[in-house]
């Protein structure tokens, strides 16, 4: 009976250890008065991360994530090339309130733009113009999702262009993921890419590189931490932000890869204190997981 209660002792502590990452999540995901979703997945070791990780939340931006892997998918099948030019057309252009360094160059369109900068821009500066553009090019938002769909993702909905979002602002609840799909999408890529490895490289570079979310899920882990990512923040409606979001891949210092997506809707919270919302909630799993 003893050798039994011993070999339980090292249980309970692992469960009281993670039950405490649990709470931990939990009371800093209260400070967004949001609907707040999280999910990790670090392969080797169980983290009780997840926090209305099936829950259908507003991507935003993030979704340019798997619309550049769709993208990526396109070429190496042939149907184009990177450096194949698409033109940028008048009827591209979204709204003022959106972001797109592109339309900012162009204000009328009418010029064609290599495929390569378009997945920069998208993925690097969340350019809303590139990513429709892209969008097209892959075939539509129904290819896209059934790509996505294609890897054995569920959980992800991608039915709408960025133009669309911009006009109406139910449309990004419709275009949605569940964060532990999203975690999902990301381990795929670290673990057993769909793409080639010099794809993989290259969309995991402008992962890192990206100038976005410098106060979310990067804002409190060690300085020179390599954490490849795409954001996602709506506007602001009535008092409420939709979405202010991020999912990563963190490099830990063992070069371990860890998932994490952070995804809040719905808060009346100021920016400062949903970025840091998702920074704790990165640096909780962070601890946890070295």
């Amino acid at each position: 009976m003893r050798g039994a209660l011993l070999l339980l002792i090292p249980c309970l502590l692992f469960d009281a250890g993670q039950a405490g990452l649990s709470t931990q999540i939990e009371q800093t995901a209260s400070r967004a008065r949001g609907r707040v979703g999280v999910a990790c997945a670090l392969p080797g070791k169980l983290l009780a991360c997840n926090i209305n990780a099936a829950t259908k939340l507003p991507m935003q931006s993030v979704y340019k994530l798997p619309i550049a892997i769709a993208t990526l998918h396109a070429v190496e099948q042939g149907r184009f090339s990177l450096y194949q030019k698409a033109e940028f057309r008048l009827s591209d252009l979204i709204s003022p309130g959106q972001h797109s360094p592109l339309r900012d160059e162009h204000p009328t369109g009418g010029v064609e733009v290599p495929i390569h900068e378009l997945l920069r821009l998208a993925v690097c500066e969340s350019d809303g113009v590139a990513s429709d553009i892209l969008l097209r090019t892959a075939g539509g938002p129904s290819a896209v999702d059934a790509y996505i769909k294609s890897l054995g993702i569920s959980g992800i909905s991608i039915r709408d262009t960025e133009k669309t979002i911009g006009a109406d602002v139910e449309a990004q609840y419709r275009n949605y993921a569940e964060p532990r799909a999203m975690v999902a999408l990301l381990r795929l890529i670290a673990d057993r890419s769909p793409l080639s490895p010099g794809h993989t490289a290259l969309l995991l570079h402008w992962m890192t590189v990206t100038g976005t979310g410098e106060h979310r899920l990067k804002g409190l882990l060690p300085a020179n931490t390599v954490v490849a990512h795409k954001t996602g923040t709506s506007g602001r409606d009535h008092g409420i932000t939709h979405a202010t979001n991020d999912a990563g891949l963190i490099t830990l210092p063992d070069g371990r890869t860890l998932a994490v997506a952070v995804f809040i809707a719905d808060s009346p919270e100021t920016e400062s204190v949903r970025e840091n919302v998702i920074a704790q909630i990165a640096k909780e799993i962070w601890d946890a997981a070295n």
